[in-house]
């Protein structure tokens, strides 16, 4: 563990997927702009991405043993409660050790011990929610926060307490100008005159827009187009066997401005995070939504972008059969990436991170 000499001593907590990890990355890196003298430590899992991406962020991390609840009536759920007794055992002592003036989560399991503990022992709490319903580990730390951000106005109805509630906005890993796109495409291997289209199967996998990549990707390829593809580390090796000098395939993309800076258009799901950076930079979209999320919520954040005309969208059962009709509409009608690309604008919070930071630091400042 760092000595705790630092006059700021800040605790993230949270991981699992990109959307809960990347907003506290982008976070904690404006705090370090921000402020030199400061010392950041991140909590999260040992077996999900948190423990390789925070490290290679240059920040360190330590792991607690807790993991989800399944929503089915399973003998799993009965070791959930031992691995939770632990994980509050294992937080009481990163937070004795490491004496966070605040504790910062952004919605995952993860945070529910790390926070509780650090809240028990006198420090701020502030909370991070990205997607319009807030998840559940949110909903019972609520009470504890000093301070809730949100990504989405009509979240604060879920909300009992509502003077610690700001909507801020989703906090973006990357920067709000994109790269030379012809450079960005020669990182990836692809030839500068192509039309490119990133496709983000999220950090761990999505299944069904995975699968219609997979059946469509020769006709997709035939239209003269490359393609750079993230499938996530659950299906990365199923898919590598398909890398070509068009198609470059990887299980997680750490370079994200350089892989929007290659792309004419996006294929992605619609996480709050994956929508946040898209609105930022500009890029037009056609979201896929996950049907395996709590009340449905990757739909409700892709529709609200639909109805004012600022993206596509196309159901996850509908995946395989229509993913190639609307690459190629798009890509054929300049007009409507041009309106898709202006109009995504308006959903853009660029300042959340910067924000947030700055609402942190005062908060400590608050408690000192």
């Amino acid at each position: 563990m760092s000595n705790v000499s630092s006059k700021y001593r800040i605790l993230f907590a949270g991981g699992g997927t990109g959307g809960h990890l990347f907003p506290a990355i982008a976070v904690a890196n404006e705090i370090k702009s921000i402020q030199a003298d400061v010392n950041i430590l991140f909590v999260g899992t040992k077996k999900k991405l948190e423990s390789d991406v925070v490290p290679r962020a240059g920040y360190e991390f330590k792991s607690i043993w807790i993991s989800g609840f399944s929503r089915k009536l399973t003998l799993k759920n009965l070791s959930i409660i031992v691995k939770i007794i632990v994980s509050v055992l294992q937080s009481f002592i990163i937070c004795l050790k490491f004496k966070p003036q605040i504790a910062i989560g952004t919605g995952a399991y993860v945070s529910g011990p790390i926070l509780w503990a650090a809240s028990f022992l006198g420090s701020k709490i502030m909370l991070l929610e990205q997607n319009n319903y807030p998840g559940l580990t949110n909903r019972m730390l609520a009470n504890r926060a000093d301070e809730i951000h949100l990504s989405f106005e009509s979240s604060k109805k879920y909300f009992r307490k509502k003077d610690n509630l700001f909507v801020t906005g989703n906090p973006i890993r990357t920067s709000t100008k994109l790269n030379d796109k012809i450079l960005s495409k020669e990182k990836f291997g692809l030839k500068p005159n192509l039309n490119t289209i990133l496709i983000l199967g999220g950090s761990l996998g999505a299944r069904n827009l995975n699968l219609a990549v997979v059946k469509n990707m020769d006709r997709i390829l035939a239209l003269g187009l490359q393609i750079i593809w993230q499938t996530g580390k659950y299906y990365y090796d199923e898919y590598k066997i398909y890398n070509s000098n068009n198609l470059k395939i990887f299980p997680f993309i750490d370079d994200m401005l350089a892989a929007y800076s290659a792309a004419d258009l996006i294929v992605a799901r619609a996480g709050a995070t994956t929508i946040a950076e898209i609105s930022s930079l500009g890029l037009p979209a056609i979201f896929i939504p996950s049907d395996n999320v709590t009340d449905d919520h990757q739909y409700k954040n892709a529709k609200a972008l639909v109805d004012e005309n600022a993206a596509e969208l196309i159901r996850d059962k509908e995946a395989v059969n229509l993913i190639y009709y609307k690459i190629f509409e798009l890509l054929n009608d300049r007009n409507k990436l041009s309106l898709f690309s202006n109009n995504i604008k308006k959903f853009a919070k660029a300042e959340a991170a910067k924000v947030i930071a700055e609402r942190a630091l005062n908060l400590i400042k608050e408690r000192n």
